[in-house]
């Protein structure tokens, strides 16, 4: 799907120099996440506020025609606002420590001047912050662009793991769903500045894979590959988008 690396080589210099790698145990103290619960989203409303549910807030929203009818739909993420979910860790490490989850949703309008209609709402694409030692993975991170839902995430330790990257899913609404067609993903390990860049085109089952170093933009080695026929991917499919493997 045409791969981006949605981190500059300066910003990954700055990151290689400073990034701690200390033993995730330094950093914490045992501590229990609660349990989540998603309550049902409003089927329809006059904007994205009135998909909201009670208890939660509207963290991010885009406009876009995602079902072809040139009528612009909506995409947002909401997350709770439960003050239980909200963790106090005095000492390293975030504190306080908001693990409060998230929901990833569409409403198509129906007509120019229609209600939104609720079409998709995930609780696994973008995963909940659990781990103090790892940066808030989503970061306002969903756009719309030539029709297709496009949805980032990253991945950096502050302490625990030396490989950081930044994937972006991108799903297109398909024979009524929402389908995976394209996955991006650029990667760098803070200790020894190897780089990888994955892109899958899953419309064509085909794969790119650059490797490289840090310190140059040409990569060193690229590798096409044929993906294994099968059904499309929907977006509950996909699950934990941190976790996504796209050669499954």
């Amino acid at each position: 799907m045409g791969g981006r690396n949605l981190l500059s080589r300066v910003s990954l210099i700055a990151l290689l120099l400073g990034g701690n790698c200390l033993p995730a145990a330094a950093f914490a103290q045992d501590f229990v996440v609660p349990d989540a619960t998603y309550p049902s989203l409003p089927k329809r409303a006059a904007s994205a506020e009135g998909l909201v549910p009670a208890g939660w807030v509207l963290e991010a929203q885009v406009s876009g025609d995602l079902n072809g009818d040139g009528i612009p739909d909506l995409a947002f993420v909401v997350r709770q606002t439960d003050p239980r979910n909200v963790i106090d860790r005095p000492g390293m490490g975030e504190s306080p420590f908001d693990t409060n989850p998230r929901i990833l949703a569409v409403a198509f309008r129906s007509g120019a001047a229609g209600e939104y209609v609720l079409q998709l709402e995930n609780h696994a694409l973008i995963p909940r912050h659990e781990n103090p030692s790892q940066d808030d993975p989503f970061e306002n991170g969903i756009a719309i662009e030539r029709g297709g839902l496009r949805v980032t995430l990253r991945l950096f330790m502050n302490a625990g793991g030396w490989n950081m990257f930044t994937a972006t899913h991108t799903f297109r609404h398909r024979n009524g769903r929402f389908e995976l067609i394209g996955y991006d993903r650029s990667s760098v390990h803070r200790a020894s500045g190897e780089t990888d860049d994955i892109s899958v085109n899953y419309l064509v089952g085909r794969m790119r894979i650059a490797s490289g170093h840090i310190s140059s933009d040409k990569p060193t080695k690229v590798r096409q590959a044929t993906l294994k026929r099968r059904a499309p991917l929907t977006i509950d499919a996909v699950g934990d988008g941190l976790d996504f493997d796209p050669e499954r």
